[in-house]
């Protein structure tokens, strides 16, 4: 399989605001470990044009989207610097196809994780502190019509995310507890606590750790970890305001333009 070649296709997708047919149907032997090569490829095509990775994220960490596409896991993708909006800078709506807002715990590395075997207490030990963002995930794949290779190959339908400018240690937080309110518009549209992420978002920092090892991949120190949705994703169009709020982490806002 040309996995370079589907990346570029991808990548193209991104560029144009096109969306090309889901890969599992033009490819329907596509695997899960095909997924992931795809995606390492797009990877290293945006850092040979001058990207840097800055981080990772974990995607379906919830129990229904999970349901929903048939997995038992989550999966995950790379944050990129050209993808990070700074606290107060809009987003524009032009440069995505059907994006969609939610409201996250970032973990922010102090030392390295590289698995096998590493555990909640070695997240903890790792974590410099954590902050409240927004991801906003988009499809390359028209009309969001995905499986689980599809949205893997397409970097987990990354396209862009904003941190608050609040860090708070990880020791003066209970992260199964901390309750998440998400508003739209001046509207609560969802709330949740931090255990809908996999029942800890340090949980799936561990998970996604040792899931990398095997690719010989390392969550780096100063990376950024995007630990998974608290809530169903938002659909964003241009006006739009998205506020979330996170006890004891305080707010963050975001508009669409």
């Amino acid at each position: 399989m040309d996995y370079r070649g589907i990346a570029t296709e991808l990548l193209a997708a991104e560029a144009s605001c096109r969306p090309i047919e889901p890969l599992t149907a033009t490819y329907p032997d596509l695997t899960v470990e095909d997924a992931y090569r795809i995606q390492l490829a797009g990877i290293e095509i945006k850092k040979a044009r001058g990207s840097k990775v800055i981080g990772k994220k974990i995607g379906l960490t919830s129990k229904a989207m999970q349901q929903l596409l048939g997995v038992n896991e989550p999966d995950y993708g790379h944050l990129l610097d050209n993808m990070l909006l700074l606290e107060g800078e809009p987003c524009r709506r032009e440069e995505l196809l059907l994006p969609r807002v939610e409201g996250e715990l970032a973990f922010i590395l102090k030392d390295t994780l590289k698995g096998p075997g590493v555990t909640i207490a070695d997240v903890f030990r790792a974590t410099e502190g954590i902050m409240p963002a927004f991801e906003i995930v988009d499809s390359r794949i028209r009309d969001w019509k995905i499986k689980l290779p599809d949205t893997i190959a397409d970097n987990a339908s990354s396209a862009r995310l904003v941190l608050g400018s609040r860090m708070v240690p990880i020791k003066d937080l209970d992260l199964r507890l901390i309750g998440m309110v998400l508003e739209k518009n001046g509207e609560v549209v969802s709330s949740g606590a931090g255990a809908a992420v996999w029942g800890h978002p340090a949980a799936a920092v561990a998970w996604l750790a040792n899931k990398l090892a095997a690719f010989d991949i390392a969550l780096e120190a100063g990376e950024i970890i995007l630990s998974g949705a608290v809530t169903a994703a938002e659909n964003a169009s241009a006006g739009d305001v998205f506020t979330v709020s996170f006890y004891g982490l305080g707010s963050l806002s975001l508009k669409f333009v």
